[in-house]
């Protein structure tokens, strides 16, 4: 077994979410895209129960979104993309690359 220095960095994305407004399926469901794209180059994604409107999203120390700063919900392209840009900057999103 290799050593965890060994190992690659991978970042650890948290969502917080408002249980108040019954946010969970709304931050899972972001959580189950961002695996679902990043696959095996995410470390963890950590559901993060909070009170009073909350729905924050960092990767690693860096918040990617507010709901209050940025104003909702992000759609899971931007999502995406903002997450991608800090961690996978290499990265090729595909068709959520692609202006139409």
């Amino acid at each position: 077994m290799e050593s965890p220095e060994a190992a690659p960095a991978t970042p650890r994305i948290s969502i917080v979410y408002c249980t108040q407004c019954n946010w969970l399926l709304r931050a899972g469901w972001m959580a189950q895209e961002l695996l679902s794209t990043f696959g095996t180059g995410i470390g963890e994604v950590a559901l993060i129960p909070g009170t009073g409107g909350v729905f924050r999203i960092a990767v690693g120390d860096t918040q990617v979104w507010d709901r209050k700063r940025d104003g909702g919900f992000p759609d899971i392209v931007t999502l995406k993309q903002r997450v991608r840009d800090l961690a996978f900057p290499d990265r090729d999103l595909g068709h959520a690359d692609r202006r139409h």
